[in-house]
């Protein structure tokens, strides 16, 4: 087994990474996200998308010809999966204000931490609008890839809001790359809550599989279908304090050869990063160094790859996470700065200016530690790899 990492910590190979990608990625985004939030007590009242932005230009990271501003997806593409019932009123709810009690629990908006806020159509029809362009820039070439953080919005029904998720943007990017005749597709969810409605979108669909790696017990558990899923998805719920080696681990043993088995013309990643050790809403114990060696472990396994973004709750491990991300995509080593200088010593005075000037309205961020400001890899968090870990592994390959 490949591990990069060893239990003492220490790299296996100091040699710097061969370049994975022939072309230059792009970043989608757009200033939407930053002055849109769910509500002052909601989750995702945190800066995150324009923080990520920020933070990679702080770091030199970012031409400007590789940044594109995100389209607003039109109800019409939003159609290709959602009811346009539904559409129209996520679009009322948005120009009214508020949703009538019938509205409410059809569609459940305005209630189970899906709420009526003032972008309520506009925001998710913008992260919906990201992850359609990009699939169809990546079904006219050969191969290439896309960076869209405000993407992952798994969660989200035909008809129905779900976990904070109003369109689901990584359906309609396979969707749109199935139009094009891209196939198969291979969907990989890395956050710490289970891809549901990506994997209820795709069940029965030949030429997509959908795998997620994601916390046993927290909701909204492993999906319709089992915790080893038939069809055409795999899941693998991990337990509480999964450590960087266990998902080294998963990575190397039921990833790498599930996707390989697919040969897929295009990956779509997801990337939350809620199964952070400093994110308050999973168990889980990953350092974003983990989540960086599975990006740049999974991204040559197709021509074609999407990587979007997903939860993440703390604003500070978002930020450097994603960034990170950026910089894996880019052939950048993210624990060296743009200036050859290691991580281990401080970030850059203007991307630690950036992380300064977050805010988080949490227990958390009243006193948030230097390292959060300083530094934008994580120190590893190592440990066994556990015998529920190496059975969902053994479970998912039969």
């Amino acid at each position: 087994m490949l591990v990069p990492y060893d239990l003492a910590g220490k790299a296996v190979s100091d040699a710097p990474p061969a370049p994975l990608f022939p072309a230059a990625p792009v970043l989608i985004g757009s200033e939407i996200y930053r002055h849109s939030i769910y509500g002052r007590s909601h989750p995702l009242s945190i800066p995150r998308v324009s923080s990520t932005v920020d933070l990679i230009t702080a770091l030199g990271w970012l031409n400007p010809q590789q940044y594109i501003t995100s389209p607003l997806a039109t109800p019409d593409e939003l159609a290709r999966f959602h009811c346009p019932e539904y559409i129209d009123a996520i679009m009322a709810a948005e120009q009214d204000g508020e949703v009538a009690p019938a509205v409410r629990e059809k569609f459940n908006i305005g209630r189970n931490g899906n709420p009526v806020f003032p972008e309520i159509f506009r925001r998710p029809a913008t992260s919906a609008g990201g992850s359609i362009l990009a699939a169809k820039m990546l079904a006219e070439s050969a191969g290439g890839t896309i960076h869209s953080p405000a993407g992952g919005t798994h969660h989200g029904r035909r008809d129905q809001a779900s976990g904070f998720c109003y369109f689901n943007d990584p359906v309609l990017a396979i969707l749109t790359l199935l139009d094009h005749g891209v196939a198969p597709v291979v969907y990989v969810d890395l956050d710490a809550h289970h891809g549901d409605g990506v994997e209820a979108a795709f069940h029965d669909f030949d030429d997509v599989l959908t795998i997620s790696v994601h916390e046993d017990g927290r909701w909204p558990g492993s999906g319709l279908f089992g915790d080893r899923a038939g069809g055409n998805a795999r899941n693998l719920p991990v337990p509480r304090e999964f450590n960087d080696c266990e998902l080294d681990y998963i990575v190397h043993n039921a990833l790498v050869p599930l996707v390989q088995t697919r040969q897929p013309a295009a990956l779509v990643l997801q990337t939350g990063v809620d199964a952070l050790n400093d994110d308050p809403q999973s168990k889980l114990g990953l350092s974003n160094r983990a989540i960086w060696r599975a990006v740049r472990t999974l991204m040559p396994l197709a021509p074609r790859r999407l990587v979007v973004g997903g939860g993440g709750y703390n604003p500070w491990a978002v930020a450097r996470a994603w960034a990170g991300i950026w910089g894996v995509l880019n052939n950048f080593d993210p624990g060296v700065a743009h200036d050859g200088e290691a991580m281990t010593t401080p970030l850059p005075a203007a991307a630690e200016d950036v992380l300064r000037a977050l805010q988080w309205n949490h227990s958390r961020g009243r006193n948030p530690p230097e390292h959060w400001f300083k530094y934008l890899a994580d120190s590893p968090h190592l440990g066994p790899i556990r015998d529920p870990v190496k059975a969902v592994v053994e479970d998912v390959l039969r």
